[in-house]
């Protein structure tokens, strides 16, 4: 009798049902303390089940957000399974200008739930919402009307960090190195989340860009291990990712000047471990579009440290197979350099010819391409240095076989500076290609190429004469005594041959004496 009239007595109210009764008078603060305290716990949660956690509805629901999504991760680390709803927050427009801020930072909060897209099937309403959450906190960026806090940009770069930095998953790439002029034609891989991480990028260009961002306050958070997890995500597989990538790093090298020499560091590292190690990397056309534009920025006289980064990385990265996919924004940087200073034309020269192709005509064609570019910025006193070694080379391109090869040699002479440089200094150069011309204007299979080379000879005539025809003489001479010492190993091996049959009824070795041979022909 008596524990049935207990049993009647209400009881206490515990302190877990104090915070779920009590939500509404509870302040939005403590909310987003709490939410802060389990985000980490709730990614995974969203991670690992797929469930969906609880978004609120201030006005009508009463439930605070920060507890709820605790009772969630809680629910889930004591092993129960949870049905929880992803519901949209109110429009910032249905809630007054003091309550926006603590808002924008319950939608941060939403938007660190990373879904699986591998997928579409699931969570599809919940992903809408979040996408849905994502253009309203982008939109709010940027109407802001006031500086950001540094609450603010702590919950900013922890929203954008959960959603950008992430395992970078791609096809198996053993056999890329091998046809790197294939990968030109290869259909790029398109991330599935793309829809979600192009409005997050979006975003965080349109954070780093606002008048309202404080630069001092907020290197705080974006800071040198986000700028290196930005910079391995240009690894990504997907155009459309590394473009943006590409423009927000810019932004962030012009705001945060504190962060400048750092990522110029990080980028240099970049280069090694693909130059001399990898030879795998998807972003490196992007990394020389920014720093093309760097360069074109750098101050005069130029730092020691800018030269040493033309030498140890721009250069070298002419070696690796996959060239192609970069070649472009690399000869941009290289003459950007030359026309910053043009006492460095000789060591890019002599640097391109430390990495001239032997075999490969394609990667010839591009290296002549980027040759003029040079050249074109090069002064008189530069050139001399290094015009020996240079048309040595120009020289063996003229005589190739594959016709694009000396063709694209021959046209060095259509650009006006090159040709007057090479005019200045026809008496050394001269008598180095004139071989090349002449064989080519002779016996060259292509008729465009002794078109060419009929033209180039012709300037020389016309310019020198005298020096035309003394290297004509040379040449001629050249020919004669290399066609005496053809005949006399011809009549040698013939000799050799006469000598075989008459001892080839015999079992005995047959020795001849060189100078036997030539003293007595006969014999």
């Amino acid at each position: 009798m008596i524990k049935q009239i207990l049993n009647r007595l209400p009881r206490k109210p515990s302190k877990s049902s104090d915070n779920r009764e009590g939500g509404t008078s509870t302040s939005s603060s403590n909310a987003y303390t709490s939410s802060r305290n389990s985000d980490l716990a709730s990614n995974h949660y969203a991670n690992s089940s797929g469930a969906s956690f609880s978004g609120f509805h201030s006005t009508n629901s009463g439930l605070n957000l920060g507890n709820k999504i605790s009772q969630v991760v809680n629910a889930k680390l004591n092993g129960n399974t949870v049905a929880a709803s992803f519901e949209a927050l109110p429009n910032f427009r249905d809630v007054p200008n003091s309550e926006k801020q603590n808002l924008f930072i319950r939608k941060l909060n939403i938007c660190c739930i990373v879904f699986d897209f591998t997928d579409p099937t699931k969570n599809v309403k919940e992903k809408d919402i979040k996408r849905q959450t994502l253009l309203e906190i982008m939109d709010y960026v940027s109407s802001a009307n006031g500086k950001f806090s540094e609450i603010v940009m702590q919950e900013i770069v922890k929203m954008v960090s959960r959603n950008l930095f992430r395992a970078l998953t791609s096809a198996p790439r053993e056999n890329k190195v091998l046809l790197a002029f294939d990968l030109e034609e290869e259909e790029p891989s398109m991330d599935s989340a793309w829809p979600h991480l192009q409005v997050v990028y979006e975003f965080l260009l349109r954070f780093v860009a606002s008048p309202e961002t404080d630069a001092k306050l907020a290197k705080r958070y974006i800071d040198h291990s986000f700028v290196l997890r930005l910079l391995d995500l240009f690894d990504s597989e997907d155009p459309r990712e590394r473009e943006y990538l590409k423009t927000v790093l810019h932004r962030i090298y012009g705001k945060f000047m504190v962060h400048r020499p750092f990522i110029r560091k990080a980028i240099n590292n970049i280069f090694y471990r693909f130059i001399f190690e990898t030879e795998k990397h998807n972003g490196i056309a992007e990394l020389l579009e920014i720093l093309g534009s760097i360069i074109n920025g750098f101050a005069l006289p130029l730092k020691e440290e800018h030269k040493l980064f033309l030498v140890r990385a721009l250069i070298p990265l002419h070696k690796p197979k996959c060239i192609p996919m970069y070649h472009q924004q690399l000869s941009y940087c290289i003459t950007q350099f030359v026309e910053k200073d043009c006492k460095l034309a000789d060591s890019v020269i002599r640097g391109l010819l430390k990495y001239w192709p032997i075999t490969n005509s394609s990667k010839e064609v591009m290296f002549l391409g980027e040759l003029e570019e040079v050249l074109e910025a090069t002064q008189l006193a530069e050139f001399q240095r290094c015009m020996v070694p240079l048309f040595h080379q120009i020289g063996r391109c003229l005589s190739s076989s594959h016709f694009q090869v000396a063709e694209r040699a021959l046209f060095l002479w259509n650009n006006d500076h090159i040709e007057t440089l090479i005019k200045q200094n026809r008496n050394v150069i001269l008598p180095i290609i004139f071989p090349s011309l002449e064989k080519n204007a002779r016996s060259h299979w292509n008729p465009a190429v002794q078109s060419l080379t009929l033209n180039v000879r012709k300037i020389f005539s016309d310019t020198d004469p005298e020096l035309f025809e003394e290297c004509l003489h040379k040449f001629e001479e050249d020919q004669a005594q290399e066609n005496e010492v053809k005949s006399r190993r011809e009549a040698t091996w013939k000799r050799l041959e006469e000598i075989a049959a008459m001892k080839a009824a015999s079992n005995e070795p047959v020795l001849v004496s060189p100078k036997a041979t030539t003293r007595n022909p006969s014999c």
